[in-house]
């Protein structure tokens, strides 16, 4: 196993030897003129003019009484910032800049100890300890830096109270080949964009015109999950080789939608409104189609009834019309869905068949760009004959990227848009700053990170494209576990990764996500219906999708049954039980349970599903449904991050809102 560099991040993961990738370690950029702290290379750069004559003024301790003098020897010199207005302090030996005045007890001497070998685990917090700004070194400090004399260094990271990047691993798993995956490009994406919003037109026009109803909300969102599960084809989202060809989420949803859709209503005179509505489209409905005779008087006769209890009954309570609703329901839905089944399948077809021509027409211009820069799409990698345990380490790709396009990006406080073309794409600086850091730990091609921007801009294009972000769609498909939970996880179970995230959303550096072509970059492991770990403490969170579950659950216990070595998934699902998903049932009768406890509703928040865009004061959302946290743990794992009592009180007081602590 190769040992990494000991001046550059250590990702605790071990690559395997003899990897014929077209990677190399990201070093360290040299800093303007060969002096002081490296920049971003992107160009997230503060034009601060320091001084009144444009270049650095420091004070000696004497000169500032608020410098402390230990702070003085330990490297800190204190700056204006002309165009903050305020002044800043930077440390020489360590290249860190802080904007207010960083402590006395800074930590072990970083001369005498520059390995941080003495340094307690407080320093180690101490000397990365960040503020609500993240900071960024700019040419002008790099300047002052060459002022002073200080060697280059690497450069140091923003570090955020929404991630924690320097956990060690404990995931092991078995060395695999790299994969034939076409690196994304900002045209491919602008392409796959426009293709998929047409296909959301479309359903929306099927469901009018066949139907008479509108699409079912989160329902495309939710086919593109369950489709996932089985697809076979080439492109990570369009559905292009599954089987079978009938989407059950999608026909589940769409017939249940049918003749009318029915909501959870407030008051007496919605609820009786939704009864005369679904009693009107019921026969409308069972005249205009094709069915038997007997089908078509028993729906007759349930609305003639409900018509005459209507015209007789107008003290009924909220309760009774509840249960007449309920009552006509059952009587008459078996036979509407045998009315509509043939046209509701024939949206399913309809639907695979466009996204299998989209998906042909995305893979042709992908082929085409790279046959424009001279990359020839290779073969697939043949399967490692040996089996060897290693740390875990992210995706490995193997088809050379192509010269991408610039991305012109602009800053503007707290947001950060990227542009290209006609199309702009926004994100929270703070997160931009945490896809640098992703991509300084774990991008081994791009050591001057020219190729950054254009992939950030794939991200959150690809990202954009799956949820469709359009009156709140993908919030709960999205949604993250709060960062208090996160801790405790880590801290009292041992959790260093996660089963279901994205380097938008994720807490920890090792995660799994659904399009290893844009994420691995930023350190994604790939879907985890596709990785196989055999040891290391699990936290699984994943989208509402009631197929992606059931998957979820099965693949969980394959894994558990593989390896005698320490394995544990705590598992986060909503707790649906009107009626009961078939998740949760195999969750509770699973043989790896050792453990089930429920967070009420709106006793635990969820982080908000887009949190890259939203501000920080709607950061947290609290959940309307119950949730089920399920512990699923071989022999080894419960010794090790077994569920005690001590430990559920633990993670239950995490959960709670900080609100109500």
């Amino acid at each position: 196993m190769s040992k990494p560099d000991s001046d550059l991040p250590n990702d605790s993961m071990t690559t395997p030897e003899g990897s014929s990738l077209t990677m190399t370690r990201l070093q360290p950029a040299e800093g303007g003129n060969g002096g002081g702290d490296a920049t971003n290379h992107h160009g997230l750069q503060h034009q601060d003019s320091l001084g009144s004559a444009g270049s650095p003024q420091s004070w000696s301790p004497d000169a500032n009484p608020d410098l402390a003098p230990a702070l003085f020897q330990a490297g800190w010199r204190k700056f204006w910032s002309k165009r903050e207005k305020r002044p800043y302090y930077f440390n020489k030996n360590t290249n860190e800049s802080l904007w207010e005045m960083p402590p006395l007890d800074s930590g072990p001497d970083l001369l005498s100890d520059p390995l941080g070998i003495n340094m307690s685990p407080s320093d180690i917090r101490l000397s990365r300890a960040s503020t609500d700004t993240p900071v960024v070194m700019s040419a002008k400090r790099r300047a002052s830096g060459e002022l002073m004399g200080s060697p280059p260094k690497r450069p140091m990271f923003n570090y955020s109270p929404f991630w924690n990047f320097d956990l060690p691993s404990n995931v092991i798993m078995y060395e695999r080949s790299p994969r034939k995956i076409l690196p994304p490009h900002p045209d491919v994406e602008m392409l796959r964009a426009q293709l998929l919003s047409k296909l959301r037109q479309t359903y929306q026009e099927l469901c009018q015109t066949r139907e008479g109803i509108d699409a079912p909300v989160e329902s495309f969102n939710r086919w593109l999950l369950e489709r996932q599960v089985i697809n076979k084809g080439e492109d990570w989202l369009l559905p292009s080789d599954c089987n079978p060809v009938i989407s059950q989420s999608m026909y589940r949803e769409v017939m249940n939608d049918i003749p009318f859709k029915l909501v959870k209503a407030r008051y007496i005179q919605d609820i009786r409104k939704q009864l005369l509505s679904y009693a009107q489209a019921a026969r409308k409905m069972i005249e205009c189609r094709n069915t038997s005779s007997a089908s078509r008087k028993n729906v007759k006769w349930n609305v003639e009834e409900t018509f005459t209890w209507l015209r007789s009954r107008h003290s009924a309570s909220y309760e009774d019309y509840l249960e007449r609703l309920a009552h006509l329901k059952r009587q008459c839905q078996p036979h509407l869905t045998e009315a509509a089944k043939s046209s509701v399948e024939g949206i399913c077809t309809k639907m695979f068949t466009l996204s299998c021509d989209s998906a042909r027409k995305v893979r042709e211009k992908h082929l085409e760009i790279l046959k424009e820069s001279n990359i020839e799409e290779p073969d697939a990698p043949p399967e490692l004959t040996t089996k060897r345990k290693v740390m875990c380490y992210p995706i490995q790709t193997m088809v050379p990227c192509p010269r991408l396009p610039v991305i012109q990006h602009q800053t503007d406080q707290e947001t950060t848009q990227l542009t290209y073309g006609t199309e702009v794409l926004k994100i929270n600086t703070s997160h931009l700053h945490k896809l640098e850091q992703l991509y300084r730990i774990f991008t081994r091609d791009d050591p001057k990170f020219d190729n950054f921007l254009a992939r950030v801009f794939c991200l959150l294009r690809r990202y954009k494209t799956y949820f469709g972000i359009k009156n709140s769609e993908g919030i709960s498909l999205q949604g993250a576990l709060p960062i208090q939970v996160f801790e405790c996880l880590h801290r009292v179970f041992g959790v260093t990764f996660e089963c279901f995230a994205s380097p938008l959303n994720c807490f920890f550096k090792q995660y799994c996500s659904a399009f290893p072509d844009t994420d691995c970059y930023f350190g994604s492991r790939g879907p985890i219906l596709d990785f196989h770990p055999i040891s290391g403490s699990f936290e699984a969170n994943p989208p509402f999708s009631e197929e992606l579950m059931e998957a979820m659950v099965d693949h969980f216990e394959s894994l558990l049954s593989e390896t005698l070595e320490p394995l544990s998934f705590i598992v986060f699902i909503p707790e649906w039980r009107d009626p009961p998903t078939e998740a949760l049932i195999r969750l509770e009768s699973s043989r790896f349970k050792k453990k089930q406890v429920v967070m009420p509703a709106y006793e635990h928040e969820y982080r908000h599903g887009f949190q890259h865009l939203c501000s920080k004061q709607d950061m947290n959302v609290k959940s309307s449904h119950g949730t089920l946290v399920v512990f699923l743990q071989n022999e080894a794992g419960f010794a090790r991050w077994g569920p005690t009592s001590e430990r559920i009180q633990e993670l239950l007081l995490s959960c709670r809102p900080k609100d109500s602590v």
